[in-house]
């Protein structure tokens, strides 16, 4: 089959890739990036370079003929420019789905972010049912939840049919950002606790969820009445979030958080220095605190995946403590 992957040089984007590879021999894939991926050409990917908020570029792209199209691409974090977030997130994710529609591809996948229903409550065993919060905190989960509405949305007037997925919190060999972003700041002594330090949170490895990517695809091919269904994905049990960071910093014999700070001030803080940053346009570094990380860093956000099993067979194929001991093997 012919599959389509944007940001295909990503984290996501990469371990899909090469998911495909394994599971289907005959793969002929293509990758859409801004950047150059020489690694992806090496493997026999087609790369092509292009800016997804650019309907010039995305107007360009032939994907007649595609079977599936993955759109992994996304500008992730939990600062910038508004603007940023919006054009390539909600403009860019347009787009490209327009452009599924228009040249008939029957299959289309995208990542979105449990963030999109994240707000200022805990959320515990959340399902599909979840609405959008009044309120967003970052433009990231913002963006995501327009572009994913719009999917959803227009999914019901084409040919293309799509599924929305939503990993939280991608972790794994090769990670560039998740635990590279907790150690450093760990080292530098600039890590503390936020809240009690009781939260639970879903985490996924990065191949449990480019699997989950891939067998949705192969479901929703055999299975059109799964079209403009969402899911959310996660390892097989949550974790409390700040025994799971004592781990990862202890396999890199860094000693564990000490410090904390009270959510409330932690929240009023993020807001201070939010409106600070902003007067003077400052874009990096991030601050060192943010209403949205105040958030996520002492509320419990975990879900129930049931629908996932149940549709298309949702697995956890690398468990917790393997995927730590492939990352950091015990002496």
């Amino acid at each position: 089959m012919k599959y389509f992957v944007t940001g295909g040089g990503g984290f996501l984007g990469s371990a899909i890739i090469e998911e495909l590879f394994k599971v289907d021999s005959e793969a002929s894939i293509t990758s859409f990036s801004r950047h150059s991926y020489p690694e992806l050409e090496e493997k026999g990917v087609t790369c092509l370079k292009g800016d997804l908020s650019s309907k010039t570029d995305v107007e360009k792209l032939d994907l007649s003929g595609f079977d599936i199209v993955f759109h992994v691409a996304a500008k992730a974090g939990v600062w910038g420019r508004d603007s940023d977030f919006f054009r390539i997130n909600l403009e860019g994710s347009k787009n490209i789905f327009d452009k599924a529609c228009e040249d008939e591809v029957p299959t289309f996948i995208y990542t979105s972010s449990p963030s999109v229903v994240f707000g200022e409550d805990d959320i515990i065993e959340g399902n599909e049912s979840l609405s959008y919060p009044n309120k967003f905190y970052t433009s990231y989960a913002e963006s995501k939840a327009l572009a994913e509405k719009y999917i959803l949305d227009k999914t019901m007037n084409c040919k293309t049919n799509t599924i929305v997925l939503r990993p939280h919190l991608i972790w794994g060999k090769g990670d560039p950002h998740l635990f590279p972003r907790v150690i450093e700041r760990a080292r530098l002594g600039k890590l503390k606790r936020v809240g009690e330090g009781q939260n639970l949170v879903d985490i996924i490895h990065v191949k449990n969820a480019a699997k989950a990517h891939i067998d949705a695809a192969i479901k929703l091919k055999e299975n059109s009445s799964l079209n403009g269904r969402v899911y959310f994905i996660g390892q097989e049990a949550p974790v409390n979030l700040w025994d799971f960071i004592g781990e990862v910093l202890s396999r890199n014999q860094i000693d564990p958080v000490e410090e904390s700070v009270g959510f409330k001030t932690a929240f009023i803080v993020g807001f201070i220095l939010e409106k600070i940053y902003k007067l003077f346009g400052i874009i990096k570094p991030e601050p060192p605190m943010t209403r949205f990380v105040a958030l996520q860093l002492s509320k419990s956000h975990y879900f129930n995946h049931q629908r996932a099993i149940e549709d298309f067979d949702y697995k956890v194929h690398i468990s917790t403590k393997d995927g730590l001991e492939e990352i950091y093997p015990s002496k």
